[in-house]
């Protein structure tokens, strides 16, 4: 009988898939139906623009996009690491103030009930209505009338978010800590934290999204020269109807949005590995 085992394990085991095997299949399961959705749309928009005769100055051909994205490639690349600075400065002055306010909010009621008002009023503001105060305070050549602009984008989601994540943390955990006579300090860096962190990463991927939106609308109220800054690239060349230089900064915008939104996964996965998302995504 043992020698009956012996043969029948590794024809067991011929016939169960590699686990490395399993990977690929699930990644192309994943990523080939968008791929394919995002081909079929860009044949359709250029057989809708050859069929229908449509004027290049509404719509260009994507093939003449990409022609244009590449001979323009130089210019608006530089002007996105322009406008990535300001997203990124006021990403990160915006998410600081967030996460300070909601220590404050957690930790006082008074201070929860005062300053909650304000921060939803704040984000019900548009971006349109605060450029112009802004660079009336700041100046409209000052990178920090830009930063302010998507500070005060990016705080309220990090705010609501680093909230929920102090607030609502297991009773079971809570009631550990006091039986261990745990001071608040120790409780909030030791239990509190720890449970904020996927509520704020949550936050900073759509603040990344947000922050370069912002900086992009902000940079179309001037101060800055036609080549400076994406906004200010795409306003200039939109109104001299040079619509494929405009898609072609477009596309720029969107990989300054997708490189952001990739650099806050990886550090997502350093700040907190044991999180049972990241074992899902390993596995």
């Amino acid at each position: 009988m043992s020698q009956v085992a012996d043969l029948a394990a590794p024809v067991e085991e011929e016939l169960l898939p590699p686990a490395g095997r399993d990977r690929w299949t699930d990644r192309l399961r994943r990523y080939v139906p968008a791929l394919g959705l995002f081909v079929l749309v860009l044949v359709a928009w250029e057989t809708a623009v050859n069929v229908f005769k449509i004027e290049g100055f509404l719509l260009p051909r994507p093939s003449v996009i990409a022609v244009t994205f590449l001979r323009e490639a130089p210019v608006a690349f530089g002007a996105a690491l322009f406008t990535m600075r300001n997203a990124v400065g006021g990403f990160v002055i915006g998410s600081a103030l967030g996460i300070l306010v909601a220590l404050a909010t957690a930790r006082w009621t008074a201070v929860n009930e005062g300053l909650m008002p304000f921060a939803i009023a704040v984000n019900a503001t548009p971006i349109i209505a605060l450029a112009p105060v802004m660079n009336q305070w700041f100046g409209i050549t000052n990178p920090m009338s830009k930063m302010s602009i998507v500070a005060l984008i990016v705080f309220f989601p990090v705010m609501i978010n680093m909230v929920r994540g102090l607030t609502q943390v297991d009773a079971g955990a809570l009631e550990l800590m006091r039986s261990y006579a745990a001071s608040d300090f120790t409780t909030l860096t030791g239990v509190r934290i720890p449970n904020a962190f996927p509520y704020l990463f949550s936050a900073f991927k759509v603040g990344s999204s947000l922050a370069v939106i912002a900086s992009i609308v902000s940079e179309y109220f001037g101060g800055l020269g036609p080549q400076d800054a994406l906004g200010a690239y795409i306003s200039r060349q939109a109104s001299l109807f040079h619509f494929a230089e405009a898609w072609a900064a477009i596309i720029v915008a969107c990989l300054t949005g997708i490189t952001f939104y990739a650099v806050i996964l990886v550090v997502e996965r350093l700040v907190m590995p044991w999180h049972v998302s990241m074992r899902a995504t390993e596995d």
